[in-house]
This record gives C-alpha cells, structure tokens and sequence, in this order.
C-alpha cells in the first residue's frame, strides 16, 4: 500500500491535479447525497430529477471555486496551514452556492442540507488529504533516523517543521531547561526535562540531540554540551543568531558542534571608537591578507568603511580567494569601498613603497607571516627571511611612506621561545620596538595573543578528520596546553589595540583559561556520539594516540615576557613592558644575521638568535632540513673556479685556483659556490 502511494506521488503535477478533480466530484457528490439521507430519512428525493440538477450545478461551480481558492496548486505532502484554511473557505462557499441555487431554482432542498453538507464535506475532502500526506510522511518516517530537539522554543518549533518535510530526519521529542515548558505539546511534540534525556534515548530511539538555541550565550551552549557530552548519542546544533542575522546560515541548517561551542566565550561589545580610530574613512592595506587572521582582520576593517581597502598577498590562489568573498559581501552590504587586490611579498620594499604611495595607505596592519613551528624548524633561513627582515621591509617602507599606524599581529609563541618561529616573531617585535622610538611619523604597535580556531594548522579540523575516519586522533603530549580564542574575536581586539598607546607598545590578549588539547580531542569524540578507547574503556572506538613534541614544541605557551603589564580600557586588552634594542645596537644585530642567512651559516644563526634579547632557549639541536641533509653528504670534487669546504661539525671555508689540486680527504665535504 505504501508503495503505491509512493508512485502516486511521483506522477507528473498535470496527472495529480486531474486525479484530485475527479475524486472531489466524488466526494462532493457522495457528501450530498449523504446530507439528503441523513435529513430526509429516506431515497425518495433522490429519485427526483430536479434533485440530480442540484448536483449538476453544484459540483461544476464548487469545482470552479476550489481552482479559484488555489486548491489544486498546493502539494498534498506539504499541506499547510494555509492549505486547510482554503480548505475550510471551499467548502463553505460550495455551501452557501448549494443554499442559493435551491432558492433560485426552487428545489426540494432543505435548509438544513447545506450545512449536514459542509460538515460532510469538510471531513470528506479535508480528510482524505491529512490521509494521504499522513501516509506519505509515515512511508519516509521508516528511513529517517529518529532526534530529540533540545530547546522548544521558535527556533526548534521551526526546525522541526524543517525536519518533517526532510528525507534525513524525524523529530520525536523536545527537551527544554524551562520548567513552564515541560509536559506541554510544541508542534505535536511532547517537551520534556533534561534530566529524563537517557530514558527518551532508549524509549523512542533517539540517534541524535539538535541544539536548537541560537540565542543562547556561547557560556550556555557550552553547560548544555557539557550536559549532554555522557550521552552516547552524536551532538549537533543549528547556526548561531549573528550568523542567520548576517545571512551566513539559515535557522534549519544543521551543523556539527563547532569547537567555539565547546572552548569560545561571550564576546565583550567592541568599543567603536578603537574600531573607527585607525580605519574610518583611511585607506588601510593588511599584509598576508589570505590568511587566516589577515582574512577576517579585512572582514571586518571593510565593515567599518574605510576610504580604500588594500589586500596585499604573496598567495595568488589565496588572494583571489579573499577578493572575491570580499566584493560579494560588500555589494551584498550595499558597500561603495574600492578593495583592490595585489600580489608580492613583504620582503621586498620597492614593490611596498610602491603600493603605499600609489594608494596613500595610513594604517597597515601586519599579519604576513610564517607560523607553522615545524615547518619554520625545518626551512629556519626562509621562516627568518619572512618573518624578521619581511617585518623590516614593510616598516622601513611604512616610515619611508609616512604611514601614520602600523600594528604587528604577533603571537604568544614569541615570549620565551623553544623555536625558531616565535623568536623570529620576537625580532619583528623588536624592530617595532625600536622604529617607536627611532622616530615619531609612524605608530607602531604590537597585538601578541595565542592560537586561533579554525586556522590554517589547528588541531581541530585534523581532530574532525581523524574522527571520521576512525581514528586514531594524534596528540603530540597527554600534558600539552594552548590558549585559544575564535579568529572573529582576535581580528576585532587587534583592531581596538592598535588604536591605543602612543607607540612602542606591546599589547596583549585576555585569552581566558588554557586548553589541554587531549581534554579537546575526548570532548569532541564524545560529542560525535563514540567513546574513547583506553585501558579503561577497552570497548572505546577512537584510540588517542600520543606522538611526541615536534621539533620547537613547547608544552605550555605563555603571553608576557616579565610581570610589568597594565590594564587598559578594554577588559580583555592588557599592555605589557618590556626590554628592547634601540636601532642603533639592533640594527648592527640585524646586520649579521642577514650575512649570516646569506652563508647558509645555521650555527651563526643559532649563535645570534641565542644572543638576542629574545629568550630563545632551542631544545634540539638544529633540525634545518637541508642542514641536515648536507651534513649527511658525502665527499665530492669540483672544478668551479672557487669551492667552500665544510667538514661536520665545524664548517671551513678554503678558496684554491684551478692551477692548484683540490686536497683530497675522506673527511671533508666539498660543496661548489661560484666567486
């Protein structure tokens, strides 16, 4: 029977309107004759012709009212509300059209016909479509996998609307913190106490929870998850208000548990006045604008309208990227901001000053950088390169521009670094540092703050991954910890921090509690509905797995250098104090490191970076990939007019003319290097 009305449904639209005319003749007809029978007591009237004239001319005009009322252009399987209300004005006005045509023709029709009509009528037209999409929803109910909505108020009352007319799921209960709530029926769904959740789980079959509180602080979400995070069901959650509201999601949407859900906190208002300072109407330029920070730091500069917005990225791929999201959202904003896109790197100061004097830039806001620790470890010259003398570059180009702000987005990694990655950030702060006091055209500020979700190299996409495809999830360390804070939240603070101080200052980020990252990889496993796999839960599904620090790896990270911090206006903004270089000894420093990058010298470049006033304190020896590889080289000769010589693990530099035999020893590496 269910497959039958299955192929019924799937008839061309012309086929079922025909069909839903004809069975409405029949149930018109079959209504009248029934009201006749049930007022009369008797078949007699029926054998009267002027009887069936009431049904010739009734059942046309009905008909023609039905067509008028848009009764056949509604789909069956998704009545609503408003398809019964056309209903009930169908049948009522098939009555009233019954009553005028016994006055005017003078049929045997008693007054009381019309209304046994409608009543019949109403039941019997009305009736059959509840049958048949209640048929159809019970056919798909076989194959839905059955949620529990937690939340009964209009967002779940929409979602489960949503549901029901899904292939996915079928809503059988909601669940509700509010007491006035519990016992009461929402959308034909029974609202019941969060504590009676495990019962419900077994009783109806419950394979899912949907939180359905979009308003809800991301404090609240985050006791609701913890709540649930026992249960052995998957959690999942429709979009937040600000992301509907912005027309980044639709209230149906249904989304994995984000880790801003589990570990982000409710943001502080933005003071507007920082927002606008450094942006509002001036022509602002973000470097390494397709990443991560840089990407939302120009999201959100473009919402304070500035005069010009200038993305600048050495990723042409990425950059494209950028532009495009950019200019859709600001025609979709009815925005009339020129935001021009252009390619280079911030190590090479002709093309900066071009741009910053081609387009008058006045605040630029630094994000370019190298920040992956392992892989700044292992190409330790080009992490150098970028995120030290790139620093350099683009300063030198801002004070050369006159350029009236420039903000370093720094990072924690920079305060007592195990790697070369968070000294070279130290360094660019230094350089900052020193331009501050070296002259007064320019502002510079620095913004240090930890680890960012959802960036390029966080654990949380790559815990996801690991989970679905059944681990195991990889940690480096059982003791490992990080702070973290949502990129929106960073790229808005760095903003109202670079609008403060006078120059010079190190400002840094609330960034609440840290994190264990083991206690976030068993949050999220919970919350996908598995268990953990460990000697205490041998019948687990996800095994974590601990690898070891990587190479510059710290176990914890921390955000000051020294005690001297102050507050400042913003409750989530602290300046902190620290010891510097001054140009004149910093520049001289600078100096041999980039000769000593230009040797290929990494023990002169560790020497140099252990010298500076970074607190750089290297675990492992040098892990340079090519470093390594060439000490594992063996001997070889050459016939290049000069040669270097290097024998492990001291380097030697001999140059000989071709006249002369190159010395030949098992103990030397020689390597060729034009003079």
């Amino acid at each position: 029977m269910l497959s039958l009305f299955r192929r019924m449904f799937r008839l061309p639209r012309t086929y079922k309107r025909i069909i839903q005319v004809l069975v409405d003749t029949l149930l018109l007809t079959t209504s009248f004759i029934l009201a006749m029978l049930l007022r009369l007591d008797s078949w007699t009237p029926l054998y009267e012709e002027r009887t069936w004239l009431m049904v010739a001319v009734l059942i046309p005009l009905s008909l023609l009212i039905f067509v008028h009322l848009g009764f056949y252009r509604a789909v069956v399987r998704y009545m609503s509300q408003k398809a019964l209300h056309a209903i009930l004005l169908g049948v009522l006005g098939s009555a009233a059209a019954m009553a005028i045509i016994s006055y005017w023709l003078d049929l045997p029709i008693p007054r009381s016909v019309p209304i046994i009509y409608a009543m019949l009528a109403l039941l019997t037209i009305g009736g059959v479509r509840a049958i048949l999409r209640g048929l159809y929803q019970r056919s798909l109910m076989r194959h839905k996998t059955c949620v529990a909505i937690y939340g009964a108020g209009a967002a779940g009352s929409q979602l489960v609307a949503s549901l029901r007319h899904g292939q996915e799921y079928v809503p059988v209960c909601f669940i509700d913190d509010w007491r006035g709530m519990r016992g009461t029926l929402v959308e034909g769904l029974k609202v019941y106490a969060p504590s009676e959740l495990p019962r419900l789980i077994k009783e109806y079959g419950v394979k899912r929870v949907l939180l359905a509180m979009p308003s809800a602080s991301l404090g609240r979400r985050r006791e609701i998850l913890k709540m649930l995070e026992p249960l052995a069901v998957p959690v999942q959650t429709v979009p937040g208000m600000a992301d509907v509201i912005a027309g980044r999601a639709r209230i149906n949407e249904i989304r994995d548990v984000t880790v801003e859900d589990l570990l982000g906190r409710d943001p502080v208002p933005p003071n507007q006045a920082l927002l606008d300072a450094n942006i509002r109407d001036k022509v602002v330029l973000v470097t390494g604008a397709g990443g991560s920070i840089g990407s939302e730091l120009c999201r959100q500069v473009l919402q304070q309208r500035p005069r010009r917005l200038i993305l600048f990225e050495v990723c042409e791929y990425s950059l494209y990227q950028i532009e495009k999201e950019l200019l859709q959202f600001s025609k979709a904003a009815g925005l009339a901001i020129p935001i021009k896109a252009l390619l280079g790197s911030v190590q090479q100061r002709q093309r900066l000053e071009g741009v910053m004097r081609a387009f008058r830039v006045q605040t630029i806001y630094h994000a370019a950088a190298y920040k992956h620790v392992p892989l700044v470890e292992h190409n330790a010259i080009e992490g150098i390169r970028n995120n030290v003398f790139g620093t350099l570059e683009t300063a030198k180009a801002a004070m050369a521009c006159q350029v009236e702000t420039f903000v370093l987005v720094s990072t924690d990694k920079a305060v007592r670094p195990t790697n070369v990655m968070g000294t070279t950030k130290r360094l660019a702060e230094l350089i900052c540092q020193a331009f501050a006091r070296e002259q007064h055209t320019t502002r510079f500020c620095m913004v240090r703050f930890g680890n960012v979700l959802g960036s390029s190299g966080s654990v949380v996409p790559l815990f996801r991954k690991q989970i679905r495809e059944g681990g195991p999830i990889t940690v480096t360390h059982p003791d490992i910890t990080r702070y973290f804070m949502t990129i929106p939240e960073a790229a808005q603070l760095v903003i109202q921090a670079g609008a403060m101080g006078n120059g010079g200052d190190v400002f840094v980020l609330n960034m609440g509690e840290p994190v264990r990252i083991s206690d976030l990889a068993k949050h999220m496993v919970r919350l996908s509905g598995l268990e953990v796999l460990s000697a205490d839960s041998p019948e687990g599904d996800i095994e974590i797995v601990y690898t070891g620090l990587r190479p510059g790896e710290k176990l914890f990270e921390e955000l000051l250098i020294g005690d001297d911090v102050t507050d400042t206006a913003h409750p989530r903004i602290m300046a902190a104090h620290e010891s510097h270089w001054e140009w004149s000894k910093l520049e001289g420093f600078l100096q041999q490191l980039q000769d000593a990058l230009i040797q290929v010298r990494h023990d002169r470049i560790r020497e140099l970076l252990l010298e500076a006033p970074a607190a750089y304190h290297p675990q492992e020896q040098i892990a340079d990939l090519v470093w390594i590889e060439e000490k594992a080289l063996p001997a070889y000769e050459s016939e290049v007019d000069g040669v270097e010589v290097r024998q492990a693990p001291e380097t030697k530099t001999a140059t000989f003319d071709l006249e002369e035999p190159i010395p030949s020893s098992t103990d030397w590496t020689v390597s060729a290097r034009q003079r």
